[in-house]
């Protein structure tokens, strides 16, 4: 069979686990990255530090197992194994992603917020964020309009170059959810040694990530 066939087959499940988890990974660490560098130094901020510290230090495939025997077999909230087409059933496509994008989310929300955290920190000192309290602008006005968006180039170039190694993280967690996507795929090649395949997919790989770098610039 043509790796191309395969590589159609599997591509979209991998680019759906990617994108899903990188949406995930933004609405949550932008408001936290924004709220704790406002409170630096408060006893919230230690506290979300710490528990960010935490999930930075768990690797996927543990919170995927983790995930999978709490919240889809314990539970049963969630399917633990498989996936389904949004084409064929939306609500059950939500659910047998939910999972797997947690996975690979929760370490990029403790990277993300931490990395947002430290430049919100170093614009809230700028002279141009003293004038706009000055004029009695809302903080609320303030960090979003004019303290964010000085702020999120290095959170922006973090997410585009992570795009591809999220793939690198699809193989595990594609293993552990039985995703048959891009990273199982680059997976089984690898153990039936298909040496075509392999390199096929790497150089597919590669490129993503060349092109998310000329993206970002």
């Amino acid at each position: 069979e043509p790796v191309s066939t395969r590589v159609g087959r599997a591509l979209p499940i991998t680019l759906q686990l990617v994108f899903y988890s990188q949406i995930v990974s933004l609405i949550f660490s932008i408001p936290l990255g924004i709220f704790t560098a406002y409170r630096a130094g408060k006893r919230s901020d230690r506290y979300i530090s710490y528990g960010l510290f935490t999930a930075a230090s768990v690797p996927n495939f543990v919170l995927g197992l983790l995930l999978a025997v709490f919240l889809g077999v314990k539970l049963g909230w969630f399917p633990p194994l498989g996936y389904t087409s949004p084409s064929e059933n939306f609500i059950e496509h939500i659910k047998t992603m939910t999972l797997p994008v947690l996975a690979l989310s929760i370490p990029l929300i403790a990277s993300y917020t931490r990395l947002l955290r430290t430049d919100v920190i170093a614009t809230l000192r700028e002279d141009f964020v003293t004038m706009a309290s000055s004029k009695g602008l809302s903080n609320r006005w303030i960090l979003w309009r004019h303290v964010f968006r000085p702020s999120s180039l290095t959170l922006l170039t973090s997410a585009a170059l992570t795009m591809a190694s999220l793939i690198g993280g699809a193989v595990v967690i594609e293993s552990v959810f039985a995703l048959n996507g891009f990273g199982m795929l680059l997976a089984m090649s690898i153990v039936v040694r298909q040496y075509l395949a392999i390199q096929s997919l790497v150089a597919l790989v590669a490129i993503a990530f060349i092109l998310f770098n000329l993206i970002v610039d």
